[in-house]
Formats: structure tokens, C-alpha cells, sequence
């Protein structure tokens, strides 16, 4: 299995059966380095919230691939209305899809979808991804803040690869992703949303200096856009 870096919170997942993409902000991305149009087969989109960073190209891809959009209840209506193939659930949720299973979890932030005139449509409550292909739990944290019950998460699921925000400011900084890394305790952690614009700027080397130091259990690789790490 391999987990692809294109670029702020965009994961592609590859394995020998299938592919998924999580948060496809690809269209207007800075450091994306792939395009929605290398993209002609998916098994599903994954979209934490409705923001245009995350929410990105998933309708194109949909309609493009076919592959459903996994998300909250609103944000799947929200696409569905707009021709894409969507798969609602919600918090506490999980269900079995032919590529594994999905759960989401909560994450603290807001989830709002600027339409073109420029008002916030109301985008459900945004949300994490836990994800088991192959028997191995990844778990894609959203746009959050740190919150208590990462520990709970920890506790329950054998995380292989957790990828979490560090770019402070809109989520949680370098701190506060150490500590959730803490609470979490997976083999490795994968940092995003950092230093696609300068108000979320990071030096990820000392994310990884933390990290090595005070969650040693845990190993940490920064991946650049178009770059891979290999489960």
C-alpha cells in the first residue's frame, strides 16, 4: 500500500485492488503537483468539510471517475444535488465499502461552502476519516484542533499512518499535533496543512524534533507534493 502527498491535505491510498483520494484540492492548489485529470478511475472520494481547500475537485472527480463522495450527511447532499455520486454518513458512523471500511470521527472546525455569490451554504460538521484497507487502520485527521478523545481513538483503533494538521492558525500547530501524536500513538505520522500559504507557515523540521523526542514510539516523515511513503 502506498499513501501519495499531492499537496496541503490531499492523500491518494494505492493499493493492488484499488485507489481512494481524501480532501482532492488539486484545481488552485499551490503545491499540488497532480491534476483532477490524471485521475480517471477512483474507488471513492473521501471529503472531510465543505471548504474549498479540502472539498476541492471531488464533484469533477466524481463525475469523472464515478466513485462516490464519502462525507457527512450535508456535504454528500450538497454534491449529490450537483451530480456527483455520493455516500452520506456521519459521526460515530462506519460502513463497509468494496475498497474497506470507513468510520468518521469528529474534528473541530467549521465546514461552511462559499457558493459564487460569496454566502456560506451550511455544510454539516466536519469530520476525521478512519480508513481500513488490508487490515491496516490509517486515520486522516481533518481540519481540527487537538481534542481529548484522540486518546479514545488511540486506545480503539492500531493506527499504521496518522496524518495530521500542524499548520496552526485555522488547526492545530506544531504542539498540539506532538501531543495528539501522544494521545494517538501511531507507528508513523504523516504532517499536512502546513505552508500552502504563508498564514499557515511551518517549520516541519521541528515537528519532527518533537516528535522524535517526546513520542519515540512514533516515527514521523514529512512528504513533499508528489512524494510517497510505503506501508
Amino acid at each position: 500500500m502506498r499513501i501519495h502527498f499531492h499537496g496541503h491535505a490531499c492523500f491518494e491510498i494505492e493499493w493492488e485492488a484499488g485507489r481512494i483520494l481524501i480532501d482532492p484540492f488539486l484545481t488552485g492548489n499551490p503545491s499540488a503537483t497532480a491534476k483532477p485529470e490524471d485521475f480517471t478511475y477512483l474507488d471513492g472520494i473521501l471529503v472531510t468539510h465543505g471548504h474549498a481547500d479540502h472539498l476541492g475537485d471531488a464533484i469533477r472527480l466524481s463525475k469523472q471517475t464515478g466513485a462516490p463522495i464519502i462525507a457527512v450527511f450535508e456535504l454528500a447532499n450538497y454534491c449529490q444535488r450537483r451530480g456527483a455520486k455520493a455516500h452520506a454518513m456521519h459521526i460515530g458512523g462506519k460502513h463497509e465499502f468494496p475498497f474497506g471500511w470507513v468510520k468518521l470521527t469528529q474534528a473541530f472546525h467549521g465546514s461552511g461552502i462559499e457558493n459564487p455569490e460569496g454566502d456560506m451554504i451550511y455544510g454539516g460538521l466536519a469530520c476525521g476519516f478512519l480508513i481500513q484497507i488490508e487490515g491496516k487502520w490509517l486515520y486522516h485527521a481533518g481540519d481540527t484542533g487537538l481534542f481529548g478523545d484522540m486518546e479514545l481513538i488511540g486506545r480503539r483503533y492500531p493506527i499504521e499512518v496518522a496524518m495530521l494538521p500542524i499548520g496552526d492558525n485555522f488547526v492545530m500547530g506544531v504542539e498540539e499535533a506532538v501531543h495528539a501524536s501522544q494521545l494517538l500513538r501511531p507507528k508513523m505520522v504523516i504532517p499536512m496543512h502546513y505552508n500552502t500559504f504563508p498564514v499557515i507557515a511551518q517549520d516541519v523540521g521541528e515537528f519532527l524534533h518533537l516528535l522524535q523526542r517526546r513520542v519515540p514510539e512514533s516515527s514521523g516523515k514529512a512528504l513533499k507534493p508528489g512524494e510517497s511513503y510505503e506501508i
